[in-house]
């Protein structure tokens, strides 16, 4: 296992900057916040790892590409930001592709995101994908199919022997198509992937400073490893984009862990398409990191 090690001064840089007009910004946020960012580069940091790689396979090994400190996030002329008219993140289930979400996203969209439990093909060559994303026109489609426990153990045959076309709401083609378990790990890993691809809407590249939700992965062990929440420099990335008070949104993000997290009635997998099934959010694998916001909470808070 090799650690990917910064200095100090490196990481401070790439948080702060070295141009009087970022620093000058970056003095103006609320000290709480200074507090928990400048661990980014603080010895004794017990918040924010290292990245560490374990294989040839990994991402940063395997798709060499240079790191995007917050100065260069800034200065990005291609950068996508939310306005006043293009706010809001819709979330769509459908089994349809970007054309589609393209033609329907709304007028106040900054993105639209269509999620799946169907597995991707986007070709005849191609084995699969987990995702495919357009982040100039703000759309993008992920499956979550692979995520499930069961899906490589589990096995499906046939060929569709003639192109069929059905209406855009005849979803019977997928009848009794495989639908994994929701459990806790398929919601943790599909929040990272959800997450992690908005991040990239919004003109966060691949984190190579700290351990991060926007870490690159070439494969699922290496998803996993990833954490879902933001390193110190990626953070004051997406405040700078979207504007937030980080107490708030850490507070938030307990909030979501916390509701209707108890208690939850079972759902049957087996179910029609057309029933109106309120699932519930499983969030065992969450407690982790829930632990860690309330830890980062009180460093901002002290």
């Amino acid at each position: 296992m090799q650690t990917v090690q910064h200095s100090e001064q490196t990481l401070k840089t790439a948080l702060i900057s070295k141009n009087p007009t970022l620093v000058s910004q970056y003095e103006k946020l609320d000290a709480g916040e200074r507090r928990l960012l400048n661990k980014a580069f603080k010895p004794d940091n017990d918040l924010f790892g290292p990245i560490t790689l374990h294989s040839e396979s990994d991402w940063i090994i395997s798709h060499p590409e240079a790191p995007q400190d917050f100065e260069e996030f800034f200065s990005d002329p291609s950068r996508k930001a939310p306005s006043p008219e293009k706010r809001s993140i819709y979330i769509q289930c459908i089994g349809h592709i970007l054309r589609f979400l393209k033609r329907k996203k709304p007028r106040d969209a900054f993105c639209i995101v269509g999620i799946t439990m169907i597995d991707l093909y986007p070709r005849d060559s191609w084995n699969f994908v987990f995702g495919q994303a357009s982040l100039t026109d703000g759309v993008g489609i992920f499956s979550f199919a692979r995520y499930g426990s069961d899906f490589y153990s589990s096995h499906y045959e046939g060929k569709v022997n003639k192109l069929q076309r059905v209406s855009s709401s005849d979803y019977s083609i997928f009848d009794n198509y495989y639908i994994p378990e929701v459990t806790s790990i398929l919601l943790l890993r599909s929040c990272k992937t959800l997450t992690h691809e908005i991040g990239h809407i919004f003109g966060l590249r691949h984190c190579q400073w700290l351990a991060c939700l926007m870490q690159g992965s070439n494969h699922l062990e290496e998803a996993d490893r990833r954490p879902l929440n933001l390193c110190p420099i990626c953070l004051r990335k997406l405040q700078c984009a979207v504007g937030f008070n980080i107490i708030d949104r850490y507070q938030a993000l307990v909030r979501w862990i916390d509701d209707e997290s108890a208690d939850s009635p079972g759902v049957s997998r087996e179910h029609s398409r057309e029933d109106h099934v309120t699932l519930p959010k499983p969030v065992e694998a969450f407690k982790e990191w829930k632990e860690w916001i309330i830890r980062c909470l009180a460093v901002v808070q002290k």
